[in-house]
């Protein structure tokens, strides 16, 4: 580990491994700083990503694939339930503890340096400007430069507050999520199954996402205003009473998702914010390893190519690049989301109904917003946005 670098990224995420591919295949100096002993744990995701947000940046291979994903299936309060099938795989189920290494692997691959319990505790500020990290490296304190530092540190990113961008979001969109990997259950390998209703997850949704025949992710995310009166946890424990009841708990994980459009500054001075950090996540599903993935090669191909002109100014073009790659779409999503959280059961009710007097074929994405947002039109638009087919 030297002195210097180009570039810094804390955090070995997706979307900090994209970071930090991305600016070394530019040919500049790369250091890679992940504060956890090992690159992918610990997992904090429901590990579901769409099938084209993995082709952009690694062949899938089913060492870290663990479900193709073929159906949705939405489940009413009243116990409806409605199944999307597609033709060929949309997504898939990952299994994160290994596709974060193979991330990582792509960024040493292509030149950068990584460190692993490299516990980043704050900026190298000069003159308004950050110029490096200091951190703490067995036992012992350093200080390391830099010309430009990506913040990939997640959803409590701190790197972003200590060079002073505004990172806080209202906390109703902030998601109070638990989830637990369960074995002993039984599930469709290829169906996403998701479950909604005010006794299931107010002001969010329940979700099952199969990891083989007989375990799967199971948790929920609760809105920030529900969590106050009732905890995410205690739902989760009924409605794996209810549905699961024999369940054995492999894992348990719990944390916010910050379901919000992109913060308003994401780069500065020496800086730029990647993935959760920097809040690039689809603010309708939460969702955000393809997201993060995007902003994080935009990110690292700016850094270098503004090392290698000499000119850091560069970076400030990341704010457009992403709002026009992904960030307008994010908008879009955060709308669709506004117009259904006031939503009752009984509107969730009416909304399956409709979908299950229309025949298979026709039930599709965009004719499920299009049933749910009918008495919103100035929403619709959106919706044919976003959804095509």
């Amino acid at each position: 580990m030297k002195n210097e670098y180009d570039v810094i990224v804390v955090g070995a995420g997706p979307a900090g491994s994209i970071a930090a591919r991305f600016a070394a295949q530019e040919g500049v100096s790369v250091l890679m700083l992940e504060k956890d002993r090992d690159v992918g744990y610990p997992v904090r995701c429901a590990e579901a990503i769409n099938k084209a947000g993995v082709e952009m940046f690694i062949k899938p291979d089913y060492k870290w694939i663990t479900a193709d994903v073929t159906k949705f299936s939405f489940t009413a309060p009243n116990g409806k339930e409605v199944v999307l099938e597609f033709d060929s795989v949309q997504g898939y189920v990952l299994e994160r503890r290994i596709f974060d290494y193979e991330l990582a692997k792509t960024a040493a691959a292509a030149g950068a340096e990584i460190i692993t319990r490299a516990y980043v505790n704050g900026l190298i500020m000069e003159g308004g400007k950050v110029s490096g990290v200091t951190m703490e490296y067995r036992g012992e304190k350093k200080e390391i430069r830099a010309k430009i530092v990506i913040g990939a540190d997640g959803t409590e990113s701190r790197v972003g507050r200590w060079a002073g961008l505004q990172t806080h979001i209202d906390f109703r969109d902030m998601e109070s999520c638990f989830q637990v990997t369960a074995s002993n259950i039984s599930v469709d390998p290829n169906t996403l199954y998701f479950h909604f209703g005010s006794q299931v997850s107010p002001g969010g949704y329940f979700w099952i996402f199969p990891k083989g025949k007989d375990t799967a992710n199971i948790g929920l995310g609760i809105n920030g205003a529900e969590c106050k009166k009732r905890s995410s946890l205690s739902y989760l424990n009924e409605n794996l009473e209810k549905l699961f009841p024999n369940a054995s708990i492999l894992t348990q994980v719990a944390g916010g998702v910050p379901c919000s459009v992109t913060l308003k500054k994401i780069s500065g001075e020496g800086i730029m914010l990647v993935g959760d950090a920097a809040r690039q996540v689809n603010p309708l599903s939460g969702g955000g390893i393809a997201s993060g993935m995007i902003g994080g090669s935009i990110a690292g191909r700016l850094a270098g190519e503004a090392v290698k002109k000499n000119n850091l100014s560069h970076i400030f073009d990341y704010d457009k690049e992403w709002h026009k790659e992904r960030g307008k779409t994010h908008e879009i999503f955060n709308r669709l989301k506004e117009g259904i959280y006031d939503f009752k059961d009984e509107d969730f009710n009416k909304i399956m109904g409709k979908m299950l007097d229309l025949p298979p074929e026709k039930r599709t994405m965009k004719r499920l917003f299009m049933i749910a947002l009918a008495n919103k039109p100035g929403l619709l638009i959106d919706v044919a946005k976003v959804f095509l087919v």
